[in-house]
């Protein structure tokens, strides 16, 4: 699929505004859990005032470093959008862009980050100070604040107020749940070592429960009306790219949803029952695995508000038949056309209006995706056959993704290098479609390879986790992948199958965290549902038929 340099810039663009989105949720959430798990948390907590100065060290030093992290994102997004502008148009208006709320509000919002980083190094250096207390405070709550003028309710001409005020509170609990899972692992892993301390960490459990219930409940309500203002009908929520990432948001939601409420009963038994084992065995895990989840749900947040609102392209909702033809079960296409064959009718391919998709042009679409299937679908076979049998030959299964890369590296985008004309790095840097598949192919050799020496080599044990922190990443990768920034049904169709692929990825990898950390059986069927995850995404691409339009 070419591109010319300007929508190879779009889509590069495209890319990094849904990266840089994602990345500064979670830093935005990460800054606002750290300060209130120290004012809701820690200070609820009793300890001696030192060992409270000493807790609050560490949440303070993640509070400084979310804000620098943020006030780069929102520097990067304002960057390269101007890029774009100025690719597009041969030159940059730089008052007129300077003067779009857009702009004013992330350059605002960068100020307000660089200064919450500065404060809260203050505060951390001077803990008794409540002028820096006080003000990280008020800091965090302008940026908070600011965030409206970046969401898709400052566009609307109806219910402006309401859909942005809503937007905040819904981004408001969604941050509050997610920086708060990371403060909560952070506490267990620097108590964990001390036995003084083990007496803090139901306590603490049992409290931040009722702070994640109340995000709950407020991700809920609030949710609902933005829902209904965006996607205001089933079919459109699956036939639109807003509709169905708002649809993987709330599978995700429920999940993560499942794994809180087993947390929150652990820590109601261990106060029932005078102990709970689980709490100090097991629980820490599932919080573990319930931030693979939750992340994923920031960056699918994120890939939201560069998505068009389904309402507002009623004439590019695919129907369900549509859609159910891409995801129904048939035969792979296991026969290719030549390359020569497909760059004949790549022009047609690339326009923008009169978009045709040549025959040749699809055929090598879904032979790419139906052999990649072929090839994962047969990896998950091999892996149950290690469950069910213990093998010891099965567990070479990894293999598989090794293969998959070259393949992957050959055959994703037939007009650049080693194929087509078009440079590595030319190709690679200008456009972020061919960029993203790139970090797919990197992905999958380092699956392959690093998964294979800690399967078969005991003292590499540690790199165990790279596998799922690995999946997590393409998961996400797959999540905010996108073929066009026009939002055409043919585009979305094919979107559709990289977002379900993505959403089971993070299944994959969450899954997989929860097998290398519990115990047997529980262990063993987290193995299972990772493994059977690994096998719908490889169906998903056995049956892919890009549509013909």
């Amino acid at each position: 699929m070419p591109t010319t340099v300007t929508g190879g810039l779009q889509g590069l663009a495209d890319f990094l505004d849904s990266l840089m989105g994602g990345v500064g949720l979670v830093a935005l959430s990460i800054a606002l859990g750290s300060l209130l798990w120290m004012i809701f948390i820690l200070d609820a907590l009793p300890i001696p005032r030192e060992d409270k100065t000493r807790l609050n060290h560490q949440p303070l030093q993640w509070l400084s470093m979310s804000g620098w992290l943020l006030a780069a994102t929102h520097a990067i997004a304002l960057v390269s959008k101007g890029v774009v502008l100025k690719e597009t148009l041969g030159h940059l208006p730089l008052e007129a862009y300077m003067g779009t709320t857009q702009f004013r509000a992330g350059f605002v919002r960068m100020l307000l980050s660089l200064g919450l980083a500065m404060a809260s190094d203050g505060w951390r250096r001077s803990p008794g100070n409540l002028h820096l207390r006080y003000g990280t405070c008020g800091l965090m709550a302008a940026i908070v604040v600011s965030g409206a003028w970046l969401t898709h309710g400052v566009g609307r001409f109806d219910n402006r107020a309401l859909l942005m005020t809503l937007t905040i509170v819904h981004q408001l609990a969604g941050a509050i749940w997610f920086g708060g899972v990371v403060q909560l692992i952070l506490f267990w892993r620097r108590i964990k070592g001390d036995p003084s301390l083990h007496p803090l960490w139901p306590r603490a459990l049992r409290r931040f429960s009722l702070l994640g219930i109340t995000s709950v409940a407020v991700l809920v309500v609030s949710g609902i009306p933005l829902a209904w203002s965006y996607v205001d009908n089933l079919t459109a929520l699956i036939g639109t790219g807003y509709g169905s990432l708002l649809l993987i948001k709330t599978i995700l939601l429920l999940s993560a949803l499942g794994l809180a409420w087993i947390n929150h009963r652990a820590a109601r038994r261990w106060y029932g029952e005078g102990g709970y084992p689980p709490v100090f065995r097991d629980i820490p895990h599932t919080i573990e695995a319930e931030s693979f989840l939750l992340v994923s749900i920031l960056f699918v947040a994120a890939t939201l508000s560069s998505q068009p609102p389904a309402v507002d392209i009623p004439q590019l909702i695919a129907s369900p038949a549509e859609v159910w033809q891409i995801f129904s079960p048939k035969l792979p296409q296991l026969v290719s056309p030549t390359h020569e064959e497909l760059m004949i009718g790549e022009a047609q391919r690339a326009a923008i209006v009169g978009k045709e998709a040549p025959v040749f042009a699809v055929e090598w679409s879904n032979f790419n995706h139906n052999v990649s299937g072929v090839i994962l679908t047969l990896m998950a076979v091999v892996a149950l056959i290690g469950y069910l049998f213990k093998a010891r030959w099965a567990y070479y299964w990894p293999a598989g993704f090794i293969a998959l890369g070259v393949f992957i590296f050959f055959r994703s985008d037939a007009q650049a290098w080693p194929m087509g004309p078009m440079g590595f790095w030319e190709s690679t840097f200008g456009d972020g479609e061919i960029l993203q598949h790139r970090l797919a192919t990197l992905l999958t050799f380092l699956l392959g390879g690093l998964e294979i020496r800690a399967r078969t080599h005991p003292e590499a044990r540690k790199l165990r986790y790279m596998f799922p922190i690995l999946c997590a990443v393409g998961g996400i990768l797959l999540l905010t992948h996108s073929h066009s920034g026009f939002e055409l049904k043919t585009e979305y169709l094919i979107q559709s199958t990289h977002m379900a692929m993505g959403l089971f990825a993070i299944f994959m990898a969450a899954s997989r965290w929860l097998e290398l950390k519990l115990e047997p059986p529980y262990a063993t069927w987290a193995g299972i549902i990772s493994t059977v995850s690994m096998g719908l995404i490889g169906l998903i691409m056995v049956f892919y038929d890009e549509p013909l339009y």
